[in-house]
């Protein structure tokens, strides 16, 4: 394969036949011109991306962004992955190096990082914010630069939406989004702050989650049986007219759908965790 532009020292673009490649390697572009052959001991990585404006965009990248940065984050994803144990989407690599660079541009102008879905990222993305940690922890390794953990949390969102072919960011963040509002909304509605730590919080975010994954999705949701529904309103008033306001407003801000059924059993988890002594009155 000959060489047909030079990014940078470990990156350059070849012409395999009719396809356009991005290959990446220790050292591959150093020294070398346009149409040089291209040692295939060096190449490490190789990209064809399916539209051609992202195949540009990458090239932007990694021409304009600091090949150290461009690596450090080259191994934050080799990482994810590798703790995932699947490939993420090609995207990523223009996604989060673009995300990460202009994050470290910031702290750098000592801007402030903060991240309002944080706890619920946390929750939902278990083991995309540990990873989210770790690239931290190795930025802060490779660069000395330390960031918070809400930018840990907004790694997190890119590696999710690069696991799943069929996502996007845009998804991604509506789905926590909406997370986030319904968190709010019980905290007001019972005057507490609900521990973050708690299990009972926790399966809360993960029901709502898949409750609002059925919605939008026009899945079934679980049946409940009309007796069981019916002693739940009785007893548990206060947490079912919570749900129902819950569900209202998903209905009114999003046009989903939440059956009674599904009221019924967010009231359960409201309950469980109404009862709980780890809530603080604010």
């Amino acid at each position: 394969m000959k060489i047909k532009k030079i990014l940078n020292n470990n990156a350059v673009v070849v012409k395999d036949g009719s396809e356009e490649k991005i290959l990446m390697g220790t050292g591959i572009g150093f020294q070398k011109r346009k149409n040089d052959i291209v040692n295939r001991n060096k190449i490490e990585k190789v990209f064809v991306m399916k539209e051609e404006n992202e195949n540009e965009k990458f090239q932007q990248l990694l021409r304009t962004i600091p090949e150290e940065r461009i690596a450090i984050c080259e191994d934050i994803i080799s990482y994810a992955e590798e703790q995932l144990g699947t490939k993420l989407n090609n995207h990523i690599h223009i996604a989060l190096t673009d995300h990460l660079s202009f994050a470290i541009d910031r702290i750098e102008n000592g801007i402030k990082i903060e991240n309002q879905l944080l706890n619920e990222i946390k929750v939902l993305y278990k083991k995309e914010f540990e990873i989210g940690m770790w690239a931290i922890n190795y930025i802060k390794e490779k660069l000395n630069i330390e960031m918070p953990p809400d930018e840990a949390g907004y790694i997190a969102l890119h590696i999710h939406t690069a696991k799943i072919s069929d996502n996007s960011m845009e998804n991604t963040l509506r789905l926590t989004t909406m997370i986030n509002e319904l968190i709010s909304m019980v905290e007001k509605e019972f005057g507490i702050d609900l521990d973050q730590e708690s299990l009972s919080y926790q399966q809360l975010i993960t029901h709502l989650r898949f409750a609002l994954m059925r919605a939008e999705s026009n899945e079934p949701f679980h049946a409940m049986d009309q007796d069981m529904l019916q002693l739940i309103k009785d007893k548990y008033h206060q947490e079912f007219q919570c749900a129902q306001k819950m569900a209202q407003y998903v209905n009114n801000e999003y046009g989903l759908i939440f059956p009674e059924s599904e009221i019924g059993y967010i009231t359960l988890h409201l309950q469980r965790m109404h009862g709980q002594d780890r809530m603080t009155i604010k």
